[in-house]
């Protein structure tokens, strides 16, 4: 029987022209995913103008603004499925305000997003926080992107994500 692969589906539904290409994306999006989880994932990322993420925001986190990533966790086991939406509005502004390239910003909410969908949670401690950005760091410097929490520069913005009710 064949090993399963990850299936995943990259949306650009906002028009913005400089966004990372698929095979960006899916070697973000690989390097997130532990091994275990990455072999039969089904993941679709979003990328989406303003109105969108804050419909969703406000849908699902009942927040009225919107936000730079949301995760919507489906199912985890056996198989993990799940959306990101990334909002590129949002996303082009903190990597202009960090003075960051869109490309680091971007790798960063996805690693993000997707350890969020493999069950780490900065919002349930301190704990929870440090261990989910140890994670986020060996993955961006995997990548060959910098500490997206390095205090040499200005520190990186918050991340966001929600998950979808049951």
């Amino acid at each position: 029987m064949p090993t399963p692969r990850l299936e995943l589906s990259v949306q650009y539904a906002c028009g913005v022209k400089d966004l990372p290409k698929r095979s960006e994306v899916r070697a973000w999006a690989r390097a997130a995913l532990h091994p275990d989880r990455a072999r039969g994932a089904e993941i679709a990322i979003r990328f989406v103008g303003e109105e969108e993420a804050r419909t969703l925001n406000r849908d699902y986190r009942r927040k009225d603004a919107a936000t730079n990533v949301l995760s919507f966790s489906y199912e985890t086991d056996p198989l993990l499925q799940g959306d990101l939406v990334v909002c590129v509005p949002v996303l082009e502004r903190e990597a202009a305000e960090l003075g960051i390239s869109m490309s680091a910003r971007c790798a960063h909410l996805i690693v993000h997003g997707l350890l969020h969908l493999q069950g780490y949670d900065h919002e349930t401690g301190e704990e929870d926080a440090t261990a989910m950005e140890a994670q986020e760091r060996e993955i961006m410097a995997s990548l060959g992107f910098p500490d997206p929490y390095s205090t040499d520069s200005t520190p990186s913005s918050p991340v966001s994500c929600a998950l979808a009710p049951e």
